[in-house]
């Protein structure tokens, strides 16, 4: 795949971010129950978290295309090392808030922040149109290997921590000053970004822009509905939630939940990947629902699996499918609107994600530390799915286009 230099940054960035994202989540939940935080105030807490993520990547991804891309990415990559150190500084509760609301850290190992939408909407502008979806496709593997590769590390490093005498907290504390450096060397490498992915200048319109869309506004609110319901449901079993689960449910160290988000996060990337085949026979919109169907209702089967090998294998089922939605998804968005709007619709679907995902740790938390619903989680999110699949296609069944095509507004 022929890549020009500022795409290649762009796919080194989303590597990079990706790996400290995964790093970071095996251990995120870990250590507010290790400082002594009840489920109620680490369910709140990640709800802030997410939260606070969405109010400022509203802000920076609707003005990106108009203040500049670049100096976003920056500003995000700062905010991200501010979380990291905020977290590893204080287990004060009102610290922890503050640091989670104002900085940007991923509690589920998935994209929180400013960066994809800006991102995607940088890679469009240096890609044609009829690449878009692979291109794309192979920037979620890119992500989904980086995220794997992290969340090994953050497991691995934590038990060799804990193993070589270090008490959990401080064990689980280095593993997030290493997020915290992270954004540091993600801050370097959006420096060398060069002006070519800025947006193009606006065309004159006559419909007043609201969030940075003007033509589009109607299309990317009805999408940003059905995304946030989507997100809405998967924010009860995000990546720090599953590994909490693994470990009161099975007894499972970091290193063995490490070990299995690592296979899921490689099984989701290659399913990504998968998707251009899909997408290119059978539509965008067929691709996003028919693949996702299944994974959702192999996702409601894991909590009633009895053993630890049984629960993972699922698990690692799911997530061979998961993903094939994601790059069709991205590119559906970047399809319906014009050049000046991408980075705002990027955005603004992707804080509706945000806003939806932030609701449901606050009830999942509660559910996965109490024994009788324990498995909750895993069925309301995999049923809120399943209905998300459905209005989906509903709504937007009769626009089959192909990848690359610019789809007509529904």
């Amino acid at each position: 795949m022929s890549l020009d230099r500022d795409a290649r940054l762009i796919f080194t960035t989303r590597a990079v971010r990706m790996f400290g994202y995964g790093f970071v989540s095996v251990v995120l939940v870990l250590y507010l129950a290790a400082v002594g935080l009840p489920d109620t105030q680490i369910g709140l807490l990640l709800t802030l978290t997410l939260l606070g993520d969405a109010a400022i990547s509203l802000w920076l991804t609707t003005h990106a295309d108009r203040v500049g891309r670049r100096r976003v990415l920056l500003v995000g990559s700062l905010l991200m090392a501010g979380a990291g150190l905020g977290f590893a500084a204080s287990t004060s509760f009102a610290v922890l808030i503050v640091a989670a609301t104002i900085g940007v850290i991923s509690p589920s190992g998935n994209e929180v922040g400013p960066f994809l939408a800006v991102e995607q909407a940088a890679l469009s502008q240096t890609i044609a149109d009829t690449r878009r979806t692979r291109v794309f496709a192979w920037f979620n593997l890119t992500g989904s290997f980086a995220t794997a590769t992290g969340a090994l590390a953050g497991g691995t490093l934590a038990t060799v921590l804990t193993s070589a005498g270090n008490s959990p907290v401080n064990a689980y504390r280095g593993v997030i000053l290493g997020y915290a450096l992270v954004a540091v060397l993600l801050a370097l490498l959006f420096t060398r970004v060069s002006p070519a992915v800025e947006a193009p200048a606006p065309p004159e319109v006559s419909v007043a822009r609201r969030l940075g869309l003007h033509r589009s506004q109607r299309t990317v609110a009805r999408l940003s509905a059905l995304f946030a319901l989507d997100a809405f449901g998967g924010g009860f079993v995000v990546q720090s939630l599953i590994a909490y689960w693994f470990h009161l449910r099975f007894g499972a160290d970091p290193g063995v939940i490490g070990a299995a988000l690592f296979g899921a996060n490689m099984l989701a990337g290659f399913s990504a990947l998968s998707a251009v085949w899909i997408a290119d026979r059978i539509g965008l919109i067929r691709t996003m629902v028919f693949t996702h169907l299944p994974s959702n209702v192999l996702l409601i089967m894991v909590p009633f699996m009895p053993t630890l090998p049984l629960a993972v294998a699922v698990l690692l089922l799911r997530f061979s499918i998961s993903q094939m939605d994601v790059p069709t998804r991205q590119s559906y968005t970047m399809a319906v609107v014009d050049p000046d709007e991408r980075s705002a619709a990027a955005g603004v679907t992707g804080i509706a994600r945000s806003v939806g995902a932030s609701l449901s740790p606050l009830a999942a938390a509660p559910l996965i530390g109490g024994v009788a619903l324990a498995g909750a989680p895993f069925v309301l999110a995999g049923g809120l799915k399943i209905v998300y699949d459905l209005l989906l296609y509903r709504s937007f069944r009769g626009l089959s286009e192909r990848p690359g095509e610019s789809a007509k507004r529904p």
